[in-house]
């Protein structure tokens, strides 16, 4: 390449740079010029703020100072500083005396705006000059501390500012808030946060809480009505259920104030003064006297039912609350008060009675219809008077029946012949007959004048020195103790030797009733008595024993008779058939005699208790056989008829077969010799409910009417013959069983004697050893 070219090409980069360097220079001009638009357009914004805070707070008589490295300065509201300077009296109106004034005017003062000054705490608070309040709002910004100062004088010096209105709101221990037209909470003090459950007012606008709805919609009605509302709330807060009155005023500006206060306790008193007046007077309708309440109107305000029924009074015209006058003008109507002679007076001095301030007498009124009534009055407490009617009718009726039958009783003890006195539970003698009197040779004055137990005592231990006896019958009159009022008796000795009976006696009304018996005579009389049952018992046992050796002494010459004469029966042609007749009559003599000794034994065994059975299943079938077969001998010889007659099905019979076997024994011999010639005797058995009826009939010649009631008795002489015992051992045997015998006969038919004997006679009948 050439120099020129060179040269040429150097000249074009050098224009070229210069062009780029022009149009970099052009764009970098409009660029500041852009730039400084802006920066004119923000400092005429600035200047325009400036005005308008210049403006603001000297609208709100408010200055506007700047403090920074304890130096201060005024930024807007000089003559607000001269008024603020003239209220705390200071000398110097420039801002930083203003600044010293307000730290000297107290030591918490100064403490707060070292505090802003140093360490940028916000404050607020308010200064009590001579001429006037200054209050005090300090914020930090950056390096400076601004503070706002605005002079209270004149008539609103006495004016709280905003700040401690807000505190003193903020002390109250109930929510108070102030709310927005439509009931929104716009500030609350602390206690609404509390009850809501909100850190803040904007918390709880957000979760949509407060402290009750329905005192929102309180304070929107009184916004809307513009008039003060309340209203009674309840809510819960802290786990319980409180009341709160709430009070909605509409605020001068805009808003509504809304507070409450806590009448919970009120309202519980309420509604427990309430319950117990419902109580009261459901108390009072359910008690039989009739009460009536006339107010200090002499109005009717309340009744119970008693009332409307013992007057018969319409319900539907006593709930229109008549007056006391007119009850009494209808009651007269109806003839239902007492007959006077002049009502007007009557009826006048019962409404005069509103005046008494103290309860009087009651009175009796007797109504024309029979009744009477006893009538109360007493003032009532919230004015007025009190009636309560009583229908003592019936009490009356029973009084004096009351009264009657004290007078017969008083009259039965002084006919009985023991000495009877009835005492109280107090002690005190209430009762007392005439033998009493003559027991204790004391007359009823002394009675009168010794009126309670110790007295009675002092009167009757002349005739009875044993003081624990005394003392004994005291506790039984005068201890509550159930144990001690337990009824006694017993026996004591008098001074002059008598046999006295004493016991006590319980009654139903806590009182003791104490009877004394002179039982001399008769303790005389049973230990005669017991004397002579001895001399019986002995007699009875030498009976006994007379009985039982004259019976072996008879038995020993009876046996030998007996064995003598079958011997002579059995000689055979040594004695003649005369002979021999003699000797089978000596043995039939013998041997009836025989069985009456045993029959007599028997006899006295069971007087005496001692004879046991033997008890066994016995065969009835063979039982009445067996009879038969013993007696069927002597029934031929007496042309006389024996049949047995059974079920075959019988069965068993438990029993002692020796006995049952004498039993049949005397029934047969009985009726074979009392059945003539020809005729029949009939040994029967058969079941009932539980029993085993045996039965031993005859067509003899019966027996009389007039023997039939004794025929079974002992040692009577009777048309049918015999010593008497063999009846009545049948029937002694028979109950030994636990069964009983009867009888059936006509004069002419016959007899038929049945033993009605138990299934399982009890061994125990015998065996008196064996009873409990």
């Amino acid at each position: 390449m050439s120099e020129q070219d060179l040269i040429l090409g150097a000249a074009a980069g050098a224009v070229l740079l210069a062009l780029c360097a022009m149009f970099w220079l052009v764009d970098q001009r409009r660029r500041n010029e852009a730039r400084l638009d802006v920066l004119r357009a923000r400092i005429a914004e600035l200047e325009a703020g400036a005005e308008a805070a210049q403006a603001s707070v000297e609208a709100f008589d408010s200055a506007l100072l700047a403090v920074e490295d304890g130096h201060a300065s005024l930024t807007s509201g000089e003559e607000s500083l001269a008024v603020c300077a003239e209220a705390l009296g200071a000398q110097n109106p420039d801002p930083q005396g203003v600044v010293s004034a307000l730290m000297r005017a107290d030591p918490d003062h100064a403490r707060r705006l070292r505090a802003l000054f140093e360490r940028g705490e916000a404050c607020a608070f308010e200064v009590q000059g001579p001429a006037g309040v200054v209050a005090v709002e300090g914020r930090a910004a950056g390096a400076l501390a601004w503070l706002r100062l605005s002079a209270v004088i004149g008539e609103d010096a006495g004016l709280p500012t905003a700040p401690r209105f807000a505190a003193l709101l903020n002390a109250r221990q109930t929510p108070a808030w102030v709310a927005a037209a439509d009931g929104s909470p716009v500030w609350v003090n602390a206690a609404w946060l509390t009850a809501a459950g909100a850190a803040s007012l904007d918390e709880a606008a957000a979760r949509g809480v407060s402290f009750d709805k329905g005192a929102d919609s309180l304070a929107s009605e009184a916004a809307n009505l513009g008039t003060r509302r309340q209203a009674l709330r309840w809510t819960t807060l802290g786990g319980r259920r409180r009341a709160f009155q709430v009070v909605a005023q509409p605020l001068e500006g805009g808003g509504v104030g809304v507070w409450s206060d806590d009448v919970t306790e009120t309202e519980e008193l309420r509604e427990a003064l309430k319950r117990h007046v419902e109580a009261h007077d459901e108390t009072l309708n359910h008690i039989a006297d009739a009460v009536a309440i006339f107010g200090e109107g002499k109005r009717l305000i309340f009744h119970n039912t008693a009332f409307a029924e013992l007057w018969g009074l319409e319900p539907a015209w006593l709930a229109d609350r008549p007056s006391h006058g007119e009850v009494l003008d209808r009651l007269r109507q109806r003839r239902r008060l007492p007959e006077t002679v002049d009502y007007a007076k009557w009826k006048a001095a019962e409404l005069d009675r509103y005046e008494d301030t103290a309860s009087g007498p009651d009175d009796l009124w007797s109504l024309p219809d029979g009744r009477t009534l006893k009538v109360g009055r007493q003032p009532h407490p919230m004015g007025g008077v009190v009636l309560l009617f009583s229908d003592i009718t019936g009490e009356l009726r029973l009084k004096a029946q009351y009264n009657g039958q004290i007078q017969v009783q008083q009259a039965t003890l002084d006919k009985l012949n023991d000495a009877v006195a009835v005492f109280g539970s107090d002690g005190r003698l209430r009762l007392h007959n005439e033998a009493f009197e003559q027991f204790w040779n004391i007359t009823g004055e002394q009675l009168e004048v010794a009126h309670d137990f110790e007295g009675v005592v002092e009167l009757c231990v002349r005739r009875l020195h044993d003081m624990n006896f005394w003392r004994e019958l005291k506790g039984r009159v005068a201890d509550p103790d159930p144990q001690a009022r337990a009824p006694i008796s017993g026996e004591v000795k008098t001074s002059d030797s008598r046999i006295v009976v004493y016991q006590s006696r319980p009654l139903p009304d806590g009182a003791t009733l104490i009877a004394f018996a002179d039982v001399t005579d008769a303790r005389k009389l049973e230990s005669a008595l017991a004397d002579r049952s001895a001399a019986l018992a002995e007699a009875e046992r030498l009976k006994r024993d007379f009985v039982g050796n004259v019976s072996y002494e008879l038995r020993t010459p009876l046996t030998t008779i007996i064995g003598y004469s079958e011997l002579l029966e059995r000689s055979g042609e040594n004695l003649s058939e005369r002979g021999r007749g003699h000797a089978a009559a000596v043995r039939t003599a013998a041997t009836q005699l025989a069985r009456s000794i045993d029959d007599v034994l028997d006899m006295a065994q069971i007087d005496a208790d001692e004879m046991a059975l033997d008890l066994e299943d016995v065969h009835v079938a063979d039982l009445l056989g067996q009879a038969a077969e013993r007696w069927e001998k002597e029934a031929q010889a007496a042309q006389v008829t024996i049949k047995v007659e059974h079920p075959e099905d019988i069965g068993l019979l438990r029993g002692d077969v020796r006995r049952l076997a004498q039993t049949l024994d005397h029934l047969a011999e009985n009726a074979v010799r009392q059945t003539p010639p020809g005729g029949t005797v009939t040994i029967a058995a058969r079941r009932g409910l539980g029993e085993v009826q045996l039965q031993v009939t005859d067509t003899g010649r019966g027996i009389p009417f007039h023997v039939q009631a004794h025929i079974f008795d002992r040692f009577i002489g009777r048309e049918r013959g015999g010593p008497g015992l063999g009846l009545a051992l049948v029937k002694a045997l028979v109950e030994l069983h636990g069964g009983w015998v009867a009888l059936e006969s006509e004069p002419g038919a016959g007899a038929t004697f049945t033993c009605h004997l138990p299934e399982a006679a009890q061994g125990a009948a015998g065996h008196p050893e064996l009873r409990f």
